[in-house]
C-alpha cells in the first residue's frame, strides 16, 4: 500500500536524530490539539514512532475519526520500506 503521508509522532529531539525523508514530526502528546491538522493530510496516512507503540496509538485515534491511516511502526523499517 503506498501512503500519501507519513507522520512521525517521537519527540521533536527523536526526530531530530534521525527521520524518514519527507516525513512530517507531530509528536504524540500534540496530535489530539492538533487533529483537524492531521485530518486535513493527504490520505492514506502512515504513521511512525521508534517502535509502533506510539504510533499505534495514534493510528486507533485517528482510525476511530475515520481517518485512512495505518501504523508503520518504527522508523527505521518505514524508511526501509520507503527507500526500498
Amino acid at each position: 500500500m503506498e501512503f500519501e503521508t507519513i507522520v512521525d509522532v517521537r519527540t521533536r529531539e527523536e526526530f531530530a536524530g534521525g527521520n524518514v525523508a519527507g516525513s512530517i514530526n507531530i509528536p504524540l502528546q500534540e496530535v489530539v490539539e492538533r487533529e483537524s491538522e492531521i485530518m486535513e493530510l493527504k490520505q492514506p496516512v502512515l504513521f511512525c514512532c521508534a517502535s509502533g507503540g506510539r504510533s499505534g496509538q495514534a493510528t486507533q485515534y485517528f482510525k476511530a475519526k475515520g481517518l485512512d491511516c495505518d501504523n508503520g511502526g518504527g522508523w527505521l523499517e518505514v524508511n526501509a520500506r520507503v527507500n526500498a
